[in-house]
């Protein structure tokens, strides 16, 4: 069997095995659901390891015949592929899942044997959005990446997880519905559904039916991020459900979006992007200074670090859209980066309920005397969001700001101003819960973090160290696949730039 399709599936094989296992055997469940995405971690590292970043072109190559679809001859293939704008995403998903598992210890008792299931199909789905290189694929995996997490919220989420269920469904179903309609504009468009062969032809389009199909894969994909002012979901989905999921939601299921905009938005329809650029870069920038200023004003810690997503995300689609190759390298990036530091303290916010069952930031102060590895984990986790140097966050916001004030230091200016009040809401938080005296007598016998909590962070803190100190291996994966993208910006920019600017016309043409 091919490596992708090994690494894709092994979670549904694992899924099946959980479901042929008795409920009552919860151990045996956690078990095989761990070592499951143990395994998988193992072959997304050996695939990272293998991956060759010089090379521009899709790598491990999947193609197979699938169906054909009826009344119009247009054959959809099982085709799978990685490249460097896809490499990090694939290589995040495989080594954070066993972490999430093994978090579900101190949270998930009750229906193990069903949230184990939806937690590997929901790899599975991910990992497959990341992978597939057919435009139906692509679209099946992205459904049943979203599917779990309706039921992973609605089930085992909080007080409040029907209403926050309820408005997820609604606003995803919207943004896959309008993909839908762009996925079978563009597959009749050009008559194949594969898409190495769209990435090359899309862009012949004229620039009304460009514009078209870049909205609706573009709003998709806003939804997903999210972008304002489709952002209102993202802080109830992330409140109400449980630790594990927000890891989740927070470190890939929101990438998806950014990762949409960057393959389909902007290496399809390169010419579409250009024009709506300004847009979006204002809305990332708005976002960044938006969403720090919403996180300021939560008195509820989990929901504070749900509304930093939004500013954190701003950058990454800010850097996208600059259009530059070092705002989109550093927005590659820091898709990695936002998912090791905001799953972090997701699970760090999860821990310190299981020992209080309260997430609001006036029940805590003084934990840092009474819970000092808490504290420790805690304080680095909060300076590897605020962008520390030497930190992992540095080194993605810094490539971002740099792209987007090469292309409009307005929108760079402000995003400078968004790392500022980032620092602020994350330290006051930090302040809040960590320092001062123990004002609540149930914060005096909270027991410190055990071996297993521990050991499930150490491997996203090394990661967080390994990508602040040394960038330069991770950068490096994507530049072939960046060398070829910012050709093709090019190219379309001279051609928007000719159609904006047209050559006046030749003495000969004016005496005629």
């Amino acid at each position: 069997m091919d490596q992708l399709t090994l690494i894709t599936f092994l979670p549904l094989v694992g899924a099946l095995l959980v479901l042929l296992t008795p409920a009552s055997q919860e151990k045996a469940l956690r078990v095989i659901a761990l070592v499951t995405t143990l395994v998988v971690a193992v072959l997304g590292v050996r695939l990272y390891l293998a991956f060759d970043g010089a090379s521009e072109s899709m790598q491990f190559a999947v193609d197979k015949d699938w169906f054909v679809l009826p009344s119009s001859a247009i054959a959809v293939h099982y085709k799978l592929g990685v490249d460097g704008l896809s490499i990090l995403m694939v290589a995040l998903t495989a080594v954070l899942m066993p972490t999430v598992i093994l978090s579900t210890w101190g949270h998930i008792d009750k229906r193990v044997k069903e949230f184990m299931v939806w937690m590997l199909v929901m790899q599975t789905g991910m990992l497959g959005v990341f992978l597939a290189t057919d435009l139906v694929l692509f679209y099946f995996f992205w459904e049943v990446s979203l599917i779990p997490l309706y039921f992973m919220v609605g089930i085992w989420g909080g007080e409040r997880r029907l209403y926050a269920t309820i408005k997820f469904f609604l606003y995803t179903m919207a943004g896959s519905l309008v993909m839908l309609v762009a996925v079978i504009a563009l597959i009749y468009a050009f008559r194949t559904s594969d898409v190495t062969a769209l990435l090359e032809r899309a862009s012949t389009l004229d620039a009304h039916k460009q514009a078209w199909l870049f909205a609706g894969f573009a709003i998709a994909f806003a939804i997903k991020v999210p972008l304002i002012p489709f952002h209102t979901w993202l802080a109830d989905a992330h409140t109400e459900a449980p630790t594990s999921g927000s890891v989740v939601l927070a470190g890939v299921l929101l990438k998806m979006g950014t990762y949409g905009l960057l393959r389909f938005g902007i290496d399809m329809f390169p010419g579409a992007a250009i024009e709506h650029a300004p847009l979006f870069m204002a809305l990332g920038a708005i976002g960044i200074v938006y969403g720090a200023f919403l996180a300021m004003a939560q008195t509820d810690v989990k929901r504070l670090v749900a509304c930093s997503s939004v500013s954190h995300l701003g950058y990454v689609v800010l850097g996208l859209f600059a259009l530059t190759r070092s705002g989109l390298s550093g927005s590659i990036l820091q898709m990695v980066n936002h998912g090791i530091s905001t799953g972090l303290l997701f699970l760090l916010i999860g821990m310190i309920y299981e020992r209080r069952h309260t997430r609001a930031l006036d029940q805590f102060g003084g934990l840092a005397s009474t819970m000092p590895l808490f504290a420790f984990f805690f304080v680095f986790t909060v300076l590897s969001s605020a962008a520390l140097p030497g930190l992992n966050g540095f080194v993605g916001e810094y490539l971002i700001l740099l792209g987007a004030f090469q292309t409009s230091p307005l929108w760079a200016i402000l995003g400078v101003l968004g790392v500022i009040f980032g620092a602020v809401y994350l330290l006051m938080a930090t302040r809040r819960m960590l320092f001062g005296p123990v004002t609540h007598e149930e914060n005096k016998h909270l027991s410190d973090l055990n071996v297993r909590e521990v050991a499930l962070m150490l491997p996203l803190v090394l990661l967080a160290v390994w990508i602040g100190v040394r960038p330069t291996p991770f950068l490096d994966q994507s530049r072939g696949s960046l060398d070829r993208l910012v050709r093709k910006i090019e190219t379309a920019r001279g051609a928007h730039s000719a159609a904006l600017d047209p050559a006046p016309a030749s003495n000969t043409e004016v005496i005629r």
